[in-house]
């Protein structure tokens, strides 16, 4: 969304000026970090990393990703669920969540579903009426900047047995025009993952579900982007630099 100046002119609306401190990740297994070959390389920990290369002070991330996880109890697929789900941990995990005995809340929030919901077969409008209760309930305690992302790209559609086969790419695409929309509705950043990944198989670990370290590389990029291009405070760092760095480019060998 664009917003007007004094002269009528369209500017383009800044979604944060200032640095982030806190980054929560609110999400299923790939949040989690499966399967990556390390910690390191999974797309909060990249995304964490990538914004503090930008900033003047590191950004501190909390990472609440369980595996099998959905947004509800509601959700069809809740009883074999990785537990608690997103609406129930909200409180402990998001607005009571402490750091070495003190109350911290983040300013930056990323809350990744819709996999998992799809495959065990959650109707849409009840995973974005669950959706939309914990965006309401966030606002009305904190105030970060919400980013939602969409399902990641997955192959394998049957694994995990009939409890999880519900969905398949066209039910993935739907669920992504929904959380847009809903993204939209509540005034939060959205982040289409499926664009993103580009349909490449190669980006998905072997169990045909999660994404590898390539996958969470894409994913940890394409959300930097969007919070690079709506976010002027992470470049913050960069422009007070650009007063005052000295030429470093030494280009005579190439005359």
């Amino acid at each position: 969304m664009n917003v007007e100046n004094e002269k009528g002119s369209k500017m383009k609306r800044d979604w944060w000026s200032q640095e982030f401190g806190w980054l929560f990740t609110l999400g299923e297994s790939t949040t989690a970090g499966g399967w990556t070959s390390c910690r390191e390389r999974s797309w909060p920990s990249l995304l964490a990393r990538m914004i503090t290369e930008l900033q003047r002070t590191p950004v501190q991330l909390v990472n609440m990703g369980i595996g099998a996880n959905v947004i509800s109890t509601r959700s069809p697929g809740y009883p074999l669920s990785g537990k608690p789900a997103a609406s129930e941990r909200l409180e402990k995990h998001i607005l009571s969540h402490s750091a070495n005995g003190n109350p911290v809340v983040p300013d930056l929030l990323v809350i990744s579903y819709g996999l998992n919901d799809a495959r065990s077969g959650t109707p849409i409008a009840l995973f974005c009426e669950e959706m939309e209760a914990i965006v309401r309930r966030v606002r009305k305690d904190i105030q970060p900047l919400i980013v939602l992302t969409g399902p990641y790209f997955m192959t394998d559609f049957e694994l995990g047995g009939c409890d999880w086969n519900h969905a398949n790419m066209d039910v993935f695409h739907q669920y992504n025009e929904a959380i847009k929309g809903l993204a939209e509705r509540q005034d939060v950043l959205f982040v289409d993952l499926l664009a993103s990944y580009r349909a490449a198989d190669w980006l998905v670990h072997s169990d045909g579900c999660h994404a590898n370290d390539l996958g969470h590389r894409i994913v940890a990029n394409k959300i930097f982007e969007v919070l690079a291009s709506n976010c002027s405070g992470l470049a913050l760092e960069t422009k007070a630099l650009e007063k005052q760095i000295p030429p470093w480019r030494d280009e005579s060998t190439l005359q």
